[in-house]
C-alpha cells in the first residue's frame, strides 16, 4: 500500500475545503502549500491586467516564493496536488512547489476547483516542472463531493 500525501494551494478557502475532506476521506496526510506572501482580494482581481495573479500569471518564468519547504514529499509514493484553475491552469505558486521537490519516482495526481474551465494547460505545464513524476490529470472538484465520492474516485485510481 502507498503512502500518501494531499497537498494543496487555496487563495480563498474553496481547494482548501476540498482538499481536507479528500484527506479526511481517505485517511491521507495534508499539507497546504502556503505563498511567501499571502493573496489579497486586490491581488486576486483578474479583471485587473496589474493585479499580482494577473501579472504573475502572464509570465510562464513566474515563480512566487514559498512560505517554507516542510511537505514531506519524499515520504510519499503519491501526491495529490490541488489547486484553483486560473487562467486554464495552475497558479504560479504550483510550478514553485513542483520543482522546489524532487518528485522523481512519485506518482502525482492534479485535482483542482474551478469556476468553469477544464485544466487546461495544467498538466503539460506541471509536467515540465517535474519531468521525473508520472503526473497524471485527476478531477475538478467543484462543489462539494462526499466522503463517498472522494473516497470511490481515489479508490479508482488504484492508487
Amino acid at each position: 500500500m502507498s503512502k500518501k500525501l494531499v497537498a494543496y494551494f487555496s487563495a480563498s478557502g474553496v481547494t482548501a475545503k476540498v482538499a481536507k475532506n479528500l484527506a479526511g476521506a481517505v485517511g491521507v496526510d495534508l499539507y497546504e502549500i502556503r505563498p511567501e506572501t499571502l493573496y489579497t482580494d486586490a491581488d486576486l482581481n483578474w479583471k485587473d491586467k496589474t493585479s499580482r495573479s494577473s501579472v504573475e500569471m502572464q509570465s510562464t518564468d513566474s515563480r512566487p516564493a514559498l512560505a517554507d519547504k516542510d511537505a514531506d514529499v519524499a515520504g510519499h509514493d503519491v501526491v495529490f496536488v490541488g489547486f484553483p484553475i486560473w487562467w486554464y491552469t495552475a497558479p504560479a505558486i504550483i510550478r514553485t512547489f513542483m520543482e522546489s521537490y524532487d518528485f522523481a519516482g512519485k506518482k502525482v495526481i492534479l485535482f483542482a476547483t474551478s469556476g468553469g474551465s477544464g485544466f487546461g494547460k495544467a498538466v503539460e505545464q506541471l509536467k515540465a516542472c517535474a519531468p521525473k513524476a508520472e503526473i497524471h490529470e485527476g478531477k475538478i472538484l467543484n462543489g462539494n463531493p462526499s466522503a463517498k465520492e472522494l473516497a470511490d474516485w481515489v479508490s479508482g485510481l488504484g492508487v
